[in-house]
């Protein structure tokens, strides 16, 4: 096996032996992999690909003329030494002629190909075929584009629809909306047919509350409420096709006829239920209006239809000690006659679907144990309508004074609101076989996603597209505590432009903490760091000096590149970081391929940190030639960057695009197929004005925005010992007070689970004995809220 020193790669993927020297030695079977994952493999097509790799006759000759053509950048010789291999090739092949390459040879084609392709020479004139290279598209999108096309990847990306009457935290807006936006804006940048629809979910009972306490109908709480969470998204610019409401004609029709299809098939039961009503209110409670004890694993705050802590569905009626969210007081049960969708005759359809779209389609593992843990403790029929009368109404005459549970009609509020955006709606909603689905949210709102509206559109028997790919996302937590907006812990969505910090940095900084595979938290101190770090220090750093570079010695025109051995080092690195950003993009690996982003900035710094161009630009013509070469290619790295934000920080990629004058056409390139580092910018391209690309976050700016959203739960983790002053009368006079033991319960819970994951951990014992400090702090002011005394038990000596 011929076997070759390669001096250039300094983190291998493929197999290698480590020598002493510090090099690596391939085999020619590993090197000849490494052609594989060139970026210049994706221009070819399957004879090429064949034929480059087993068949084409390479000389050293040959090898010479294409490297010296490289380096030079002349592309005509480029054309003339590829083209005697090419025509021996349409003579070759025929005749099965098999001249292998050796080691040598794989090694000097890797190197060649991925100069060849950073400067766009293709290897014939056929291989790029109609493929298009126009470039970005930034203005607006029209209906008429968006429909499903032939020959294409058609995309429909939803996003949970949020409650209307809440304004959403960091929380959710990562959970659905962001995640949503960046995955769509990726998705245009492949070239794919996107259309991404989302809108507020405006029926329930909790309309009518809301609607109630601020004196307004529930019409007029849906108007002011859809104007705050469109100003909110429109601000951390996710780019909907199109936002609607679930309050339209649209939504009833459509919803009336999926209850119509289930009802002619037989998929719909009547059964009387036992409710829970508040006589006080004079109205049955919505199971989100009630709160109690979870049946299954004793959370005190569990609610009438899922428990947020162990995530099983309950019946409100189920709940120990149920309790009013509105007033307080207990509910009785009163019966009451509903329909209900038939999930155990659904169950064998369900499951055959199932194990087709999560085999083949990209499903979090999240979404697949959700899942699975329904179908283990087997389906029961769901309840489909309520005793409410906000809502869209039941059309049967026996349950007409009824509307359909939220449940049931807001997943249906995704055809709906894309029946408001274009007539042709059922080309996307109708059309599994040409028509790839995208549902992204948190993990709550999965058993809804994956069995409950699947069982719908499948009993419908419409030939409906059902979900190809559940994006699922844990929970964003707010300084190791929960969001609230009574407490007035967390940020909220229409408090983050107050901050001062741009959306982009948002933005960036709630993808960085994506909760993709476990719970996360956002941390200002954290933010602050990622924000100086990251962003100005590492990428802003980089691309703001290439195009100073550019704009000091070059007189702001791009210098020609003339690549050495170092640079196509750069580039292989380069390459490599952008198909694994490729990769993890495709697999919606969103917190992941960012870091990759985050990479290639620190190649390029290093690179210019290494190669000195400000010092070169005095020497003589070569190190002013090296030192044009070293701003060219960065500069070009710049750009590529540019491409690579634009899913993340649309303003900030686009502010870098300007800034570098960079040409709309070609750009598109980098980011089809494998991935493709090209030359965007040419010799004497000419950039625009640079200049700085983020600010600094200040100690002192962060410390007051986090007392400012750090609500009661602040002065509890800063102070743990001290007994507020009203519980401290309490006390005194050995009272009880409800309210105040309700406030400390959660705290309680809430320190207890933050001590049994340091202990799980492992954390230093310093840390874990400082938060059982607080907890213990905690349980006593608990005590003195329920009028118990705070001294624990005694307890039992232990056995030595």
């Amino acid at each position: 096996i011929c076997s070759i020193v390669v001096p250039f790669l300094s983190r291998p993927t493929l197999p290698a032996l480590l020598l002493p020297s510090g090099l690596h030695l391939f085999s020619s079977n590993a090197i000849c992999r490494s052609v594989h994952h060139s970026p210049a493999w994706s221009f070819m097509n399957a004879n090429a690909r064949l034929a480059w790799m087993w068949r084409l006759l390479i000389t050293p000759a040959l090898l010479q003329a294409l490297h010296m053509a490289v380096l030079q950048g002349k592309g005509s010789e480029v054309s003339k030494v590829l083209q005697g291999p090419l025509n021996y090739l349409d003579q070759s092949l025929s005749k099965g002629n098999t001249p292998y390459l050796t080691g040598v040879q794989y090694l000097h084609l890797f190197l060649v190909a991925t100069a060849l392709a950073f400067f766009q020479y293709p290897f014939s004139c056929h291989q790029r075929g109609d493929r298009s290279y126009e470039g970005f598209r930034f203005e607006p999108r029209s209906v008429f584009s968006s429909l499903p096309q032939e020959g294409k990847r058609n995309l429909l990306v939803t996003s949970a629809l949020p409650y209307v009457n809440n304004v959403p935290h960091l929380g959710n807006i990562i959970g659905c909306v962001l995640s949503a936006d960046v995955f769509s804006r990726y998705g245009r940048l492949r070239g794919w047919n996107m259309l991404f629809v989302c809108g507020t979910d405006e029926y329930g009972t909790a309309t009518e509350n809301k609607a109630r306490e601020e004196g307004l109908t529930p019409q007029q709480i849906c108007d002011k409420y859809h104007a705050i969470h469109s100003s909110i998204y429109k601000w951390f610019q996710i780019d909907f096709d199109f936002f609607g409401r679930t309050t339209t004609e649209k939504q009833t029709e459509i919803a009336q006829n999926i209850f119509w299809r289930l009802h002619k098939h037989d998929f719909l039961v009547e059964d009387t239920v036992e409710q829970l009503r508040c006589e006080s209110c004079q109205r049955f409670l919505a199971d989100r209006f009630v709160e109690g004890t979870c049946p299954h694993c004793s959370y005190p705050e569990a609610r009438g239809d899922q428990c947020d802590k162990c995530g099983r569905l309950i019946n409100a009626v189920e709940l120990r000690e149920p309790q009013c969210k509105v007033c307080r007081q207990t509910p009785v049960i009163r019966s009451s006659k509903h329909l209900f969708l038939d999930l155990p005759k659904l169950e064998a359809q369900l499951e055959q679907w199932l194990d087709k779209s999560t085999s083949t389609g990209d499903w979090t593992a999240n979404a697949k144990q959700i899942t699975r843990s329904w179908l283990r403790d087997g389906l029961k029929p769901r309840c489909i309508t309520r005793d409410l009368k906000w809502g869209t109404p039941v059309p049967h005459p026996d349950f007409k004074e009824k509307v359909f549970y939220v449940w049931f009609d807001a997943p249906i509020g995704y055809l709906s609101i894309t029946a408001n955006y274009t007539d042709k709606w059922e080309k996307w909603w109708k059309n599994p076989h040409q028509v790839e689905l995208y549902n992204f949210m948190a993990k709550d709102n999965v058993p809804f996603h994956s069995v409950v509206f699947p069982c719908s559109l499948l009993g419908a028997q419409d030939n409906y597209t059902l979900v190809n790919h559940l994006v699922a996302t844990e929970y964003l937590n707010y300084e190791d505590t929960k969001f609230s907006k009574s407490r007035g812990v967390g940020v909220f969505g229409d408090m983050a432009k107050d901050t001062g910090i741009p959306s982009d940095v948002w933005r960036f900084y709630l993808l960085y903490v994506r909760p993709e595979g476990q719970d996360s938290a956002f941390s200002w101190a954290d933010m602050a760091t990622k924000n100086n770090s990251e962003l100005l220090n590492n990428l802003g750093n980089f691309i703001n000096r290439a195009g100073m570079f550019v704009t000091k010695f070059f007189e702001g025109c791009v210098p020609a590149i003339e690549l050495q051995q170092e640079d196509k080092k750069l580039l292989a690195l380069v390459g490599w970081e952008l198909q694994q950003y490729i990769q993890l993009m495709d697999k919606v690996k969103i917190r992941d391929a960012l870091k990759h982003i985050l990479n290639i900035s620190r190649h390029g710094n290093q690179y210019i940190q290494v190669n000195e161009p400000w010092k070169k630009i005095k020497g003589g013509d070569t190190e002013r030639q090296r030192a044009g070469t070293v701003t060219g290619l960065s500069v070009n790295i710049a750009c590529l960057l540019s491409v690579m934000l634009f899913p993340y920080m649309p303003t900030v990629s686009q502010t870098i695009r300007d800034q570098l004058n960079a040409p709309q056409s070609c750009i598109n390139a980098m980011l089809q197929g494998t991935g493709t580092f090209v030359c965007a910018l040419s010799a004497g391209h000419r950039v625009g004005t640079v200049s700085p690309l983020f600010q600094k976050l200040e100690v002192d700016q962060i410390e007051a925005l986090k007392k400012k959203f750090g609500g009661q739960q602040t002065a509890a983790s800063t102070q743990p010992a001290a007994v507020p002053a009203p519980l401290a009368e309490v006390a005194m006079v050995n009272g009880v007070d409800p309210e105040k033991a309700k406030q400390l319960t959660l705290a309680v819970t809430e320190q207890g689970e933050k001590v049994r994951a340091l202990k799980a951990q492992k954390a230093e014992k310093a840390v874990i004995t400082a938060e059982v400090t607080k907890l213990l702090d905690l349980k006593k002011q608990l005590a003195l809220a329920e009028g118990k005394s705070p001294e624990p038990a005694p307890q039992k000596g232990k056995k030595k």
